[in-house]
């Protein structure tokens, strides 16, 4: 059974005053700067080898494998994002590079389909030997995403054969039959590619492939276990225990038994990913159920207020139920990139704007948070709370950095993030049947059939500055649709003009989306105006880390102090009960990203403290200070300095 509920992704043209720029600096700096990183041309970083490697394995330069494991990945999802690139805009330099990296491609395949610089260069003949550390299926996967990608938006069907045959190999490697393998990935991918080749291919091997390595996942014996035992005990990440340590790769329950969210937060929700990616093809009610409870336990009981999920570094991890250290966080760039995928799929499965809420939410935070304004740094770990002082002499704080990075030695986070940027206009819009509806607030324009009609949709947004965006709906012939627009769990009140005609609506209803059923003529025109106050937050009271806290969120954006703005020692200050807000500019900002004012105190000691460390008879006092606060996918791009979402609130 194909779910009839699909996004509108081809001919997005995004024009927005704020995303705009993301884009540009996609095409125009990550995806240049990125191309040179894999080329190893850029000074002061770590060699990424990756398309060398490459090279080596197609015999067309000499030399050894250097890099992760999973260096091929990135070269992969590279091509992802320039086919998402090339898809809305014509490139011709750009095509010709990747055509060039493909044509390396093809020549590195080996004769039965296999391509993995890795073992083909490093440990021939190992293959398949150790599916939970060391990441075969995953390359496999971000390659096939790629294929299905570049094939999508030129036309060009060399690395959609490439991957093709790859899958086509690894379905005689893998299956219940007797003779093949019966494992299955340590770090899920391969499950949510093989659906996009399916999709394009429409050969139902892929989607039972797919369907297999989810179901065979956290089966009886433990297939991990057993490889390990068969290698004799050897390790490829000795600082984990991958093998043994079931949560860690989601294989310590059958996938539809599975209720809480464990382990690599990455893995867990690209599995999540395609679970749903399988409910929605084949009608799974079950696999449904189970997507719905982890989502319930990743969103209600386990993420950061920006989106970030995985709050400890050991196994970039889930830990329990509102365990959520903002200074310890690691809320993975990647993860909350997964988390959107998630998202998105679900919005097809279970019509609730809650979804795209939390899509929304890691991405105006912490998946922005993840590149610098200029495009060129990349925060890996995305915290909530950072104090330079410790870094570097606190250990538990080693994954913490003050400012973002040039490249990484697992440089998954940049290549990721262009990619979902790139592919930015998949995510705006969902149809339905009789309705279009809309996800995201981003400008642009796009076509789709609905209700057998061919529409057009202009969608002019200043959604990120004052929340008011206009639509100009032109059908090809006049008919009756439904136009659904989601009702942000952030806003109180929302003002809908269609033509002369206002309403105001204090919430979306059941689902969460405001319904415009009319019968539609081409130039018709709704104007939508979303309060947008700024919020005083507060988390669940069992978030002991929080614990009489609060943070301040405007629209979409969740905002943070910096000792730019406020000066050291973040954690004296207060907010007061009585608040007046003002907002302002900062011209080292994107156009229209408003700052926050608010008249707050600092608890200071009544006297100077002298060289005691303790004091028996201390006394406070509160002095009134200008509190400022910028929103958090802005912070770090002024200098080190001290950082913090959370403030104490008087209560």
């Amino acid at each position: 059974m194909k779910n009839s509920k699909t996004a509108i992704s081809s001919n997005i043209q995004i024009q927005d005053p704020f995303w705009s720029e993301y884009i540009r600096l996609v095409r125009e700096v990550m995806v240049p700067y990125q191309w040179e990183t894999l080329n190893d041309r850029v000074e002061g970083i770590e060699p990424s080898h990756a398309i060398r490697n490459f090279k080596i394995a197609a015999n067309l330069e000499s030399g050894d494998f250097y890099g992760m494991v999973f260096q091929d990945s990135d070269v992969a999802k590279w091509l992802e994002a320039a086919a998402y690139l090339l898809e809305t805009h014509s490139d011709p330099a750009l095509e010709e590079i990747a055509d060039g990296v493909i044509d390396i491609i093809v020549k590195a395949q080996r004769e039965d389909g296999y391509i993995n610089t890795y073992f083909m260069l490093k440990e021939p003949g190992r293959e398949w030997s150790n599916l939970a550390e060391c990441h075969e299926l995953y390359c496999a996967g971000h390659m096939i995403e790629a294929g299905v990608a570049y094939y999508r938006a030129t036309g060009k069907r060399e690395l959609l054969e490439v991957v093709s045959r790859f899958a086509d190999y690894i379905d005689t490697v893998f299956g219940q039959e007797s003779g093949k393998l019966h494992g299955y990935d340590g770090h899920q991918e391969i499950e949510l590619a093989l659906i996009k080749l399916y999709h394009a291919t429409e050969n139902g091997k892929y989607l039972e492939l797919s369907r297999y390595f989810l179901e065979q996942r956290g089966t009886q014996p433990h297939y991990f276990e057993q490889e390990w035992e068969k290698r004799g005990g050897t390790v490829h990440f000795p600082h984990l225990s991958i093998a043994h340590d079931h949560r860690y790769s989601q294989s310590h329950l059958p996938v539809r038994e599975q209720t809480t969210a464990e382990g690599h937060a990455v893995r867990l929700v690209y599995m999540c990913t395609a679970m749903a990616d399988i409910a929605a093809e084949t009608g799974d009610a079950v696999m449904l159920s189970a997507c719905k409870k982890l989502w319930d336990n990743i969103v209600n009981k386990r993420m950061y207020i920006t989106g970030g999920i995985g709050s400890m570094e050991q196994g970039e991890s889930f830990t329990a139920d509102y365990d959520l250290p903002g200074d310890l966080a690691y809320a993975e760039t990647c993860a909350s990139v997964g988390l959107i995928f998630f998202a998105r799929r679900m919005l097809r499965l279970d019509r609730n704007s809650k979804y795209a809420d939390v899509m929304e939410r890691a991405l105006y935070n912490t998946v922005i948070s993840g590149i610098s304004l200029d495009g060129t740094k990349f925060f890996y770990v995305n915290p909530l709370e950072v104090y330079p002082e410790v870094l570097g002499k606190n250990k538990n704080y080693n994954h913490v950095k003050a400012e973002r990075q040039g490249w990484f030695t697992c440089a998954c986070c940049p290549p990721n993030a262009a990619r979902l940027l790139a592919s930015l206009g998949e995510y705006i819009y969902t149809i339905s049947n009789d309705t279009i509806y809309v996800e995201l607030y981003i400008g642009g324009t796009t076509k789709g059939v609905v209700n057998g009609i061919s529409v057009r949709i202009e969608q002019h947004s200043d959604y990120v500055s004052e929340g008011h965006v206009r639509f100009i709906i032109t059908p090809e012939t006049s008919g009756e649709f439904t136009l659904a627009l989601r009702m942000p769990v952030w806003c109180e009140e929302a003002e809908v003009t269609v033509g002369s005609q206002s309403q105001t609506f204090y919430d979306g209803g059941d689902d969460g989306y405001i319904r415009l059923t009319r019968e539609w003529h081409p130039g018709d025109t709704v104007d939508l105006l979303l309060s947008m106050p700024v919020k005083i937050m507060s988390s669940h009271p069992r978030v002991r880390q929080t614990f009489s806290k609060v943070a301040l969120q405007r629209g979409p954006f969740v905002y943070c102090m910096e000792e730019a703005d406020n000066g050291k020692r973040l954690y004296q200050l207060r907010l007061q009960d009585e608040c007046e807000f003002s907002l302002g500019e900062n011209k080292e900002f994107p156009v229209g990203v408003k700052t926050i004012s608010v008249v707050g105190q600092r608890l200071k000691p009544e006297h100077e403290w002298d060289d005691e460390l303790y004091h028996g008879n201390s006394r406070w006092i509160l002095e009134d200070a200008e509190l400022k606060f910028v929103p958090y996918f802005t912070w770090a791009n002024r200098g080190v300095g001290e950082m913090s979402v959370w403030i104490e609130g008087n209560h």
